[in-house]
């Protein structure tokens, strides 16, 4: 992942309905999500679901599969692991980090 699609990325992320949405996503794994079930799952008007679905499906964190009369989304884990990637790349700056429990990020 390059600068560009970083910033993508965050943009992306950096609103609070689409940071649900792809949490969202994230939680169901990879079986996905319909968006009439997304919509009532976080009590997001259809119309605007689809919107912000548009918006994360441009920064390439989720993908969509048609299945039938559905759209089925799905988080693109691979783009989430590379924008974590390229966030922790020099993380301690080449220092061992140790992590305080399993919940938390790496600490230096």
């Amino acid at each position: 992942m390059n600068e560009e699609q970083t910033i993508t990325a965050l943009s992306a992320l950096a609103h609070t309905q689409r940071l649900r949405i792809f949490r969202a996503l994230v939680v169901k794994g990879p079986e996905g999500l319909i968006p009439s079930v997304l919509a009532d799952q976080l009590g997001v008007a259809r119309n605007a679901l689809s919107f912000h679905l548009k918006e994360l499906l441009h920064a390439n964190l989720v993908n969509a599969e048609q299945q039938g009369r559905n759209q089925i989304y799905r988080a693109d884990f691979s783009r989430m692991n590379g924008l974590l990637g390229y966030l922790t790349e020099h993380c301690c700056q080449d220092e061992t980090c140790e992590a305080s429990d399993s919940k938390t990020r790496p600490s230096c």
